[in-house]
């Protein structure tokens, strides 16, 4: 894939606006001054009905995913949504948000229509404190909760959705799109433009500051993290111009700014806040990731752990024992997770690791029993749940598996990953009507709304398909074609 310029741009049909990671600064149109304050009179307000922002969401995530490398990795993504959603609380602006981790190393993070918020992986390991990546989600959100986005494009609300969404894409990806893609190609030349059309005036970038710092502080983080986060930034790329974070390369932060959030942050007063084992955790992961040999990655958490190189012994000790895993030493890797289980029980990587450990041993009934206590105990928790259905696929137990993941898909419903994992377990087992509806519901959660059609359809012509599933199934289906026909009205 062509480099891309990851700051994002976020379009809605009524505008959408660019919601780059902490700094962006992106152009307004070209006949105001960049420095005006957002038409707070505009119709922008009303002009997207919930339906219409949903289906701009899904329809910009489906290039996405085309486009970047969106992790599945449910116990990374599962940290980054209950880190989301704390700061969504502290707010006091609630709302619909998915975060999701973008498996690259680039310190960037975007938001997109309907609350769609992507933070690189390498965002998570530039920054030294929780607080600091806590920053740059909370920054995005203000972006978000004040419409700023919805103000300034308001002259593309006739767009069609699907041309708006792929035009969307095209800015946060940087113009660059497989020419495969068909229309791609244009609309990423398209984007570009837009890129330098549209942008968050500088009241908008200091409101969100503003707004941040106060979500931090209300989130019991240090309100400081921010400013300093910038001011690091910044001294980056000073030192060096080629290891600058792209985003600063394009807009730099001001000292004017730096300042701007040193005061807000003064108001609030200094806190400290231990980081969560959660982040150290997640840090050690991405790290060991990010070495393509999985000996390397086994001899730099060797070597880091006999210099005592590290922040936290119990993170680094997982990251150990991921990177053992991964290069099949998996006696050792046990070895080396054993202990982080017995000071930390209920740890939910520590438990996935274990369950991943006895499935590539060939032990995946210890899976099972290892995990069916957890899951009991915390029966919304993604990564349990899905270690737990993998690991009954894996002892040949699909129809178990099938059950366990309705019984979450109730308590959790919209996470693509379970869809088609229980698809697969419905497939395994010879429930053919319900690998046709479950593959549905994957489909539609990625964004695939016709071909989610056509896995339902195909369902209801099954001979064997009973009367109270084929009864649900079409319920369903009659949901999504007036989704689609409402789409088509719109376009």
């Amino acid at each position: 894939m062509a480099a891309v310029n990851p700051i994002a741009r976020f379009l809605t049909r009524a505008g959408w606006l660019a919601l780059a990671i902490t700094l962006s600064v992106l152009p307004a149109p070209a006949a105001t001054d960049p420095f005006d304050l957002p038409d707070f009179g505009s119709s922008a307000d009303t002009v997207m009905t919930r339906a219409e922002e949903r289906d701009l969401g899904q329809e910009f995530m489906k290039w996405v995913r085309k486009a970047l490398p969106v992790s599945s990795d449910p116990v990374l993504t599962d940290y980054l949504q209950t880190l989301g959603q704390q700061l969504v609380a502290a707010s006091g602006n609630p709302g619909h948000y998915e975060f999701f981790l973008i498996d690259e190393p680039t310190v960037n993070a975007f938001a997109g229509p309907d609350g769609h918020i992507g933070i690189f992986a390498g965002l998570i390991l530039a920054a030294q404190t929780e607080g600091e990546l806590a920053a740059v989600i909370a920054h995005e959100l203000a972006h978000v909760s004040q419409d700023h986005l919805m103000r300034s494009f308001e002259a593309q609300r006739q767009m069609a959705l699907p041309a708006t969404a792929l035009l969307l894409a095209a800015a946060v990806l940087g113009a660059t799109v497989d020419s495969n893609l068909g229309a791609a190609g244009l609309m990423g030349v398209q984007g570009a433009a837009a890129q330098k059309q549209i942008n968050f005036t500088r009241a908008n970038e200091e409101e969100a500051d503003r707004i941040g710092i106060d979500t931090l502080s209300r989130a019991g983080h240090n309100p400081y993290a921010m400013p300093g986060f910038f001011q690091r930034l910044a001294r980056t790329n000073r030192v060096s111009k080629s290891e600058a974070p792209e985003f600063l390369r394009t807009h730099p932060v001001t000292s004017s700014r730096i300042a701007d959030a040193l005061n807000r942050a003064r108001q609030h007063g200094q806190r400290q806040r231990p980081d969560s084992l959660r982040f150290h955790l997640a840090r050690a992961n991405l790290r060991q990731q990010r070495e393509s040999n999985p000996t390397r990655a086994v001899e730099h958490f060797e070597k880091t752990l006999e210099q005592g190189r590290y922040r936290d012994e119990t993170a680094q000790r997982y990251g150990y024992a991921l990177a053992l895993m991964r290069a099949g030493r998996l006696d050792a890797a046990r070895q080396q997770l054993a202990p982080l289980l017995d000071a930390h029980p209920t740890q939910t990587e520590f438990l996935v690791l274990q369950a991943e450990i006895d499935r590539r041993a060939g032990q995946p009934e210890r899976a099972v029993r290892n995990l069916k206590g957890p899951v009991g105990l915390a029966p919304g928790n993604w990564p349990l749940n899905q270690a737990y259905a993998q690991a009954l696929m894996s002892a040949s137990r699909p129809a178990e598996a099938l059950s366990a993941l309705e019984r979450f898909a109730a308590i959790r419903p919209g996470i693509a990953s379970i869809y088609e994992l229980m698809a697969d377990a419905a497939g395994t087992s010879g429930q053919r009507a319900l690998n046709y509806r479950y593959r549905a519901e994957y489909l539609y959660q990625i964004g695939e709304l016709e071909p989610a059609i056509r896995q339902l359809q195909l369902a209801l012509r099954l001979n064997e398909i009973d009367f109270h599933l084929a009864s649900k199934i079409q319920v369903r289906l009659s949901e999504l074609q007036a989704q689609e026909k409402a789409r088509e009205a719109r376009d």
